[in-house]
């Protein structure tokens, strides 16, 4: 069977843009949904966090499963199990009937989710060497700007259709992605029977360069720490610099998605420029630079100087996802891809749990500015790391 990988990665794109706005348009009103389903007052917050928080954590926990059934059944299979699992519960939170029954079916998002590392599976399997970085990078701009349109698409529907429609209205269109990914995703694939398959240990005995795959998956958790760590605290900060309550949501709804819109243009550019010079170099470029602007980041004076700065952060993002993406490709044993890149996710979502952690116990304990700073050492220990990994390969344009 002759494999279109071209559509495949269009509608793959298509998939992560609605599966990373499902995951991140509650973010607006969550807090509002917790309250009218009763929740005490004094512990919306709490509830709240643990609503957004839960989904990631859980999603940490299966990742390795679901990576371990497509190396067996195919990357297309569980891309459709996980587009219609989601369907299924994020449908289901228009009709919980408390709080509980909220945090239970975001959590069973989790665990049900995976259509995107699966999806990143997929495309590098099937995408020509040459041209794997740019494939992988285009990709990578999926989720972004899902992430990146989901908070004001998730705001802007509440608006106007009410919380518990918002819920429909994703499970619905995540019920057209399963449909698309259904009839419209081609793979060419054997199934391997589980004795056959390689174990984890194995998979990394086969790898040539294993070490450098442990500082891939490191780097996964640092830069989403690096993402979420400001989560916490942005709008305060914002009203910090600013002294006006008047605007201060939109600011950093503008501020937060400004780093988006960067990644997205730079993504599939900087992917295409790994594939001529090496994405190892690109990966610590982009590292160098998101340090550089982590740490002016504490001694802004106003909030558009911040937005400055997030703005040059998202071309570092850029380099990054697509860089790791295409490593671990390069790097992996065709067998075992599928749970290379889940264990990858797995760090990912580690990531998203530790960032708001992290975020909000700095701002607490030493203030907001020290947010950044701390977040830059995560990323000065990143570039240590990866220096260190890859020595032998910077004279070199390519790792194999």
């Amino acid at each position: 069977m002759k494999v279109d990988w071209k559509r495949n990665l269009l509608i793959s794109w298509i998939g992560c843009f609605f599966t990373g706005a499902s995951f991140s348009l509650v973010m607006p009103f969550i807090p509002i949904y917790i309250e009218e389903l009763g929740a005490p007052k004094n512990q919306i917050e709490l509830f709240s966090g643990l609503a957004i928080s839960v989904t990631a954590f859980a999603a940490a926990i299966v990742a390795p499963i679901w990576g371990n059934l497509a190396d067996q059944k195919g990357r297309r299979l569980m891309m459709i199990r996980a587009s219609i699992g989601m369907t299924l519960t994020m449908g289901s939170l228009a009709f919980v009937p408390n709080v509980y029954w909220l945090l239970i079916m975001r959590f069973f998002t989790g665990v049900l989710s995976g259509y995107v590392p699966n999806a990143t599976a997929l495309i590098a399997s099937q995408a020509p060497r040459e041209k794997s970085g740019w494939a992988l990078g285009t990709l990578a701009t999926g989720a972004i700007a899902g992430n990146l349109i989901g908070p004001s698409m998730g705001g802007a529907l509440a608006e106007g259709f009410g919380i518990k429609n918002v819920f429909i209205i994703t499970g619905v269109v995540l019920f057209i992605t399963s449909l698309l990914t259904i009839f419209m995703v081609k793979e060419d694939f054997v199934p391997i029977e589980k004795q056959e398959m390689l174990t984890m240990k194995q998979l990394f005995e086969k790898m040539t360069n294993s070490q450098v795959m442990i500082g891939l998956f490191i780097t996964s958790l640092i830069l989403q720490i690096g993402i979420t760590s400001i989560s916490p605290i942005l709008t305060l900060y914002i009203r910090q610099l600013s002294g006006d309550t008047g605007n201060v949501l939109f600011v950093s709804g503008m501020i937060v998605s400004i780093a988006g819109v960067s990644a997205i243009i730079s993504s599939p550019i900087l992917g295409r420029l790994g594939d001529r010079i090496g994405n190892h170099k690109i990966l610590l470029g982009g590292l160098v630079f998101s340090l550089l602007c982590f740490i002016p980041m504490g001694f802004v004076q106003t909030p558009f100087q911040l937005g400055v700065l997030r703005f040059l952060l998202g071309f570092s993002t850029g380099a990054l996802m697509p860089s790791v993406n295409t490593l671990i490709s390069k790097i992996s044993p065709p067998e075992g891809v599928s749970r290379i890149y889940s264990y990858n996710q797995m760090f990912m979502n580690f990531g998203q749990v530790l960032g708001p952690l992290v975020g909000s116990t700095v701002a607490h304990s030493m203030g907001y500015p020290a947010v950044f700073w701390v977040t830059s050492c995560f990323v000065g220990f990143n570039i240590c790391l990866s220096l260190v990994n890859f020595r032998k390969y910077l004279k070199k344009d390519t790792i194999s």
